[in-house]
């Protein structure tokens, strides 16, 4: 069956050279592309894809949320992270999120092409930053990991400081569900109230804001 790759970023010149890329290492694979996670979500349910190049910050989505509902509706299929971030630890908590690997996009088209064929061949990609991540944020990007696509919507809808008939409002859901989906949240994530689900929540940032 031929391979078909997915190509989720809004930038048309970046998407060029990720094509560029993906017809050096793979010639007769199907390359599909989206401009934004709806597009891509669209594209997914429309047809089977063996890998996912996601932009991190698109016109419907910012930081690792996409990634986690991506991994979380489609386990098998690898996601390799593209983000114009280096910094803050970006690579190594997208990696811990799920992602297969991480491509900065300053990267030339050899490493491109080196990451794409790397994570096609079953390897985890990423560049040497020299970033770490302690233990505690690990196991914070775990608890994230676990969330549901549905949960994680919840919890971006309680981080931005809805309310839940806001929030069943924009997902088409009853308030009863979302008050389900908030104890379902809370308990994965090991807090007790929506300031603290909040503060968790600021782990999906590609930087999170600096420590105090």
């Amino acid at each position: 069956m031929r391979e078909t790759i997915l190509l989720a970023d809004d930038h048309p010149l970046f998407r060029a050279a990720l094509i560029e890329a993906v017809r050096r290492v793979a010639p007769g694979a199907e390359i599909v592309e989206a401009e934004s996670l709806s597009e891509a979500r669209d594209r997914l349910a429309d047809q089977s894809v063996d890998l996912v190049c996601l932009d991190l910050h698109m016109s419907d989505s910012s930081g690792f949320s996409g990634l986690i509902e991506l991994r979380q509706s489609h386990p098998g299929m690898p996601v390799v992270v593209i983000s114009a971030s280096q910094s803050g630890g970006a690579a190594a908590r997208a990696l811990e999120f799920g992602a297969a690997g991480f491509i900065p996009k300053t990267a030339s088209l050899d490493t491109l092409c080196m990451a794409l064929g790397a994570v096609r061949d079953g390897e985890i990609w990423a560049p040497e930053t020299g970033d770490d991540i302690t233990d505690e944020a690990a196991e914070q990007a775990q608890r994230l990991a676990s969330l549901t696509p549905a949960q994680m919507r919840v919890l971006r809808g309680v981080a931005a400081g809805q309310l839940n008939k806001q929030i069943a409002f924009e997902m088409d859901i009853t308030e009863a569900t979302v008050k389900a989906h908030i104890t379902a949240v809370f308990r994965k994530l090991g807090v007790i109230n929506r300031t603290q689900a909040s503060l968790v929540a600021q782990a999906l940032e590609i930087e999170p804001p600096k420590s105090a």
